[in-house]
């Protein structure tokens, strides 16, 4: 079997350590050479910086807040790949009827053997959780695709108004799970813009065994207050996580752009490896007035996150391993997949930037060529 071979000349790119998920494919690396299987391609990387690829959660459809026409359609595989990304994380919101878990494995397993890595949470923004098996242990235990448990909301008007003594419950049981099934059963925490803010976690880490860093907050960019909880919540040991797709309406209202907001918590002390970015990519953007009347309603887009990590390292001077850390080794860590960094044996997810723009110009996942020249080499079944 023919190697990939990726010739470094002297100092002409630079390598970060910052890799993602793959299954298949086993990579080395030598001084020089980069290699890869099972396909053979080479790039000379004089104008690249060589980096393995972003994490997406979450990736399917959700919402539908508007009624049964608004439902937001699914993703298709090159919606990620032409933005680098090759590894998504996928998750139940509002709607956990006319969307179910069923079709959420399914969806997730279809893009998988189209060639993307992808997992998935169980449950939704609602309590009781809603399974597949009748018990978050045994989804999370059994079925390979599931590890942890989400997005649970919190501070929401379209929460199920979650107690502590709930949430202390899922977060248990996710964690046993976990341990159990070799996963970290990581409960995701949709953050609304209630005043709340992140009160019920603290609540639960007080009256609970239940450490913080068992939960992750998304959202956390809505505006300058619920900012500043993050950066409480991460002085007390948790992550939180900023959201790259937006509206023009969040943003005249309050809402921190998500590489405003990285920039925001680095500079007040929050270390780097507390911090993510993600899309939420083909979640609906619903927005609503002080009141929750529904204003209108936007599609989240998988590119955003790219676009985000570009705007953090060029317009907010994020340094380039901060904002390259925030969407591929620190999800990576907090959902406890063995991902996220480009080392000896690990897999051959790869994504070649160009030096100057930052635009992916290659794309390997599984170490099969993606995309080639800024193309989608590979597409989806109905693209």
């Amino acid at each position: 079997m023919k190697q990939k071979q990726f010739s470094m000349p002297d100092a002409s790119i630079i390598l970060l350590c910052v890799a993602v998920i793959a299954y298949m494919a086993t990579v080395f690396i030598t001084p020089g050479v980069f290699n890869a299987e099972p396909d053979s391609h080479t790039v000379q990387l004089s104008q690249y910086q060589a980096v393995n690829d972003q994490q997406s959660p979450p990736v399917f459809a959700q919402g539908g807040e508007a009624g049964f026409a608004s439902r937001p359609p699914e993703m298709n595989l090159t919606d990620a790949t032409l933005s680098g990304t090759t590894t998504v994380v996928a998750a139940l919101g509002t709607d956990s009827s006319s969307r179910t878990l069923t079709n959420l494995v399914a969806k997730a397993k279809g893009l998988k053997e189209q060639g993307l890595n992808v997992f998935c949470h169980t449950g939704s923004y609602h309590l009781p959780a809603k399974t597949l098996t009748h018990s978050i242990t045994d989804d999370i235990m059994y079925i390979e695709e599931f590890i942890g448990v989400g997005e649970v909301a919190i501070s929401d008007h379209r929460s199920s108004q979650p107690t502590v003594q709930q949430l202390a419950e899922l977060a248990a049981e996710a964690k046993v799970a976990g341990m159990l099934s070799g996963k970290k059963g990581t409960v995701s925490i949709h953050v609304g813009p209630v005043d709340s803010h992140l009160t019920i976690l603290h609540q639960v880490a007080e009256q609970s065994d239940i450490k913080l860093k068992q939960f992750y907050p998304t959202h956390m960019n809505r505006n300058k207050a619920l900012l500043d909880a993050g950066i409480h919540f991460c002085d007390q040991g948790g992550p939180i996580d900023f959201t790259t797709s937006t509206t023009d309406y969040d943003l005249a209202h309050g809402e921190y752009a998500a590489a405003h907001a990285l920039a925001y918590c680095l500079e007040q002390g929050v270390a780097p490896n507390q911090l993510t970015m993600s899309s939420d990519g083909h979640a609906s953007l619903p927005i609503f007035d002080k009141d929750f009347n529904l204003l209108g309603l936007e599609v989240g887009k998988e590119a955003s996150l790219l676009s985000s990590f570009q705007q953090a390292v060029k317009e907010y001077n994020v340094p380039i391993e901060h904002a390259l850390m925030s969407i591929t080794s620190n999800p990576a860590d907090i959902l406890g997949l063995d991902k996220g960094r480009l080392k000896a044996t690990s897999d051959a997810d790869v994504v070649l930037l160009d030096k100057e723009t930052l635009t992916p110009e290659y794309v390997w996942a599984n170490g099969t060529l993606m995309v080639q020249n800024t193309h989608a080499v590979i597409k989806g079944v109905f693209e």
